[in-house]
């Protein structure tokens, strides 16, 4: 029988959160109920998806872990802390009473996901005067023939789903890299907008503390307040911007230097990187490439993971879950890392940059892949898109689709059953009964771990699907897109305000005063580590 896992109170795990000692907080439930109410300084890790989440995240096995859930009696943090264990962790607990006894004590609960990315926006703002326009004096600007540059700071995808017209896209770390190039007049006024306001007011107050000589506005409340002003919001967009000239990246890499020099950004090189290594099973360590996708792919440093630096402002919950752990960023030209360390120094990281070229360290290319833990002990077969459709077709398969619920409705294998993992033991039951099961994924590890569970939850045989569904469209062969056989509920991800099918506007607007208000939030909460020095 497995030794029980420890039990650690809230006020155990309040102290945990002050006594400057590393620890990962980590919450098991899928994203929607997490939006729902969760504790500030806990990540997102899903049990569904644990396996492929924890070795980015937590990549030291010895830190402190601590697991929470909503304290109900499904006890998804009961049983990812006896998973991890099983994975090589070395000190894991769970909350007793979960967040439950969190609030219970008189601490508070969050809504929202990436929230002290989002509350440090909005404490920039109150913080450094950050200034704006509204849509409605964007729009006069538009009208009125005013000298200006509109920056979208998002990540292209969300850019080109939706955008303010005229809009280029230059995502948060990219924008001092590639000022110069974009706005040869000091004399042009400068709006960054995003989606909401985040990366606006990061984006703007960016360039300011930089030093450009143009006046530099964030947009208000983003395109969600350009469409509540009752303006058009274009889809499609592909506007990117030149790539950078040589006269262009020397003013940012000054413009760098002068942010580094000023708020003493600290700069390592190969040998401390190397002792920072050294010392990981002790002092946790992130090295981080903040580059564009395309340029990591190229050509990146062996075993470094890829999250461009406005992204990773965005959702530090998402990459960084380690609480008191050093943070390395590495680019090419140390105009990017260092403007993405500026702000994870002031949201309270232990923050390095590194130039490539001062490592001395092996390149490698293309994509960043995690490594899913405990993937390789699973032992499920694999079947070929070519047999599957055969099979699909002899009406002799079911295939089960653990993606992402929003990329299930865009596109999956006809008649494929929808499910989360974590659920599979009850909602197997829901399938047709056909000779063979078959799994398909984007990891192709997850699907693995998936199949091993199905097949002891079940007498038929189970299968995963070599390459994944994208294996099956690059066939050739058909997908139908929908929420059709949705054998678990889609509570794995959250659906942004644009995303509502209904009261879409009046999902903006709770959407914007929730982020409003968080810095009034911030202002009453003892455990946020802001150190804002910019203003």
């Amino acid at each position: 029988m497995a030794s029980p896992i420890r039990r650690v109170d809230v006020k155990t795990l309040k102290s945990f959160l002050h006594d400057g000692k590393e620890v990962a907080l980590l919450d098991a439930r899928e994203e929607v109920p997490f939006d729902g109410w969760h504790i500030l300084m806990a990540s997102c890790v899903p049990l569904s998806r644990l396996e492929a989440l924890v070795d980015a995240l937590v990549p030291r096995r010895g830190v402190r872990v601590v697991w929470c859930d909503d304290g109900g009696a499904e006890g998804l943090a009961e049983t990812a802390a006896r998973r991890m264990a099983d994975l090589g962790y070395g000190d894991v607990a769970v909350l007793d009473g979960g967040i439950a006894a969190w609030e219970a004590a008189g601490y508070t609960l969050y809504e929202g996901v990436h929230v002290p990315s989002k509350a440090f926006a909005e404490v920039i703002e109150h913080e450094a005067g950050t200034p704006y326009v509204t849509a409605e004096e964007l729009k006069r600007m538009m009208d009125d023939g005013t000298d200006f540059a509109l920056f979208d700071s998002r990540t292209f995808e969300e850019y080109n789903d939706n955008s303010i017209p005229g809009a280029i896209c230059v995502p948060g770390a990219e924008l001092v890299y590639r000022f110069a190039d974009l706005v040869p007049s000091p004399q042009t006024t400068v709006v960054v907008n995003c989606g909401g306001r985040t990366r606006s007011i990061i984006g703007a107050q960016a360039l300011i503390s930089a030093g450009v000589p143009n006046r530099v506005v964030s947009m208000r409340n983003g395109t969600q307040g350009w469409h509540l002003a009752g303006f058009e919001v274009l889809k499609g967009a592909t506007n990117r911007g030149p790539e950078v000239s040589e006269a262009g990246l020397a003013q940012a890499v000054a413009a760098a230097r002068r942010i580094e020099a000023r708020f003493a950004i600290k700069r390592i090189d190969a040998a401390t990187l190397e002792r920072y290594r050294e010392e990981a099973d002790r002092h946790a360590l992130y090295v981080l490439d903040v580059r564009t996708r395309e340029e990591y792919e190229a050509g990146h440093l062996a075993g470094v993971k890829h999250i461009p630096g406005g992204q990773l402002v965005q959702e530090t919950d998402r990459h960084l879950g380690i609480w008191g752990a050093r943070v390395v960023l590495a680019d090419d030209t140390g105009v990017r890392s260092t403007m993405t360390a500026f702000w994870l120094k002031q949201m309270g990281w232990d923050v390095s940059i590194i130039a490539m070229d001062e490592t001395g360290g092996a390149l490698e290319t293309g994509p960043y892949v995690p490594r899913t833990l405990g993937a390789e002990r699973a032992g499920a077969s694999s079947i070929t898109a070519e047999d599957l459709k055969s099979l699909v077709e002899a009406d002799g398969a079911t295939v089960v689709d653990l993606d992402w619920s929003k990329a299930y409705m865009r596109g999956h294998i006809p008649g494929a059953w929808f499910m989360i993992r974590s659920r599979l033991a009850t909602d197997h039951r829901k399938l047709p009964k056909r000779g063979l099961i078959v799994v398909t994924a984007p990891d192709e590890g997850l699907a693995r771990l998936a199949a091993s569970e199905l097949a002891d939850a079940t007498a038929i045989p189970v299968k995963i699907l070599k390459g994944g569904t994208a294996a099956w469209a690059t066939t050739g062969y058909p997908l139908e897109s929908g929420a059709t056989n949705m054998a678990s509920a889609a509570d794995d991800i959250r659906l942004r305000a644009r995303e509502q099918n209904q009261d879409r506007e009046a999902a903006m607007r709770r959407y914007l005063a929730w982020e409003l208000e968080l810095v009034n939030q911030m202002a009453r909460d003892e455990d946020q580590r802001f150190q804002v020095t910019c203003a």
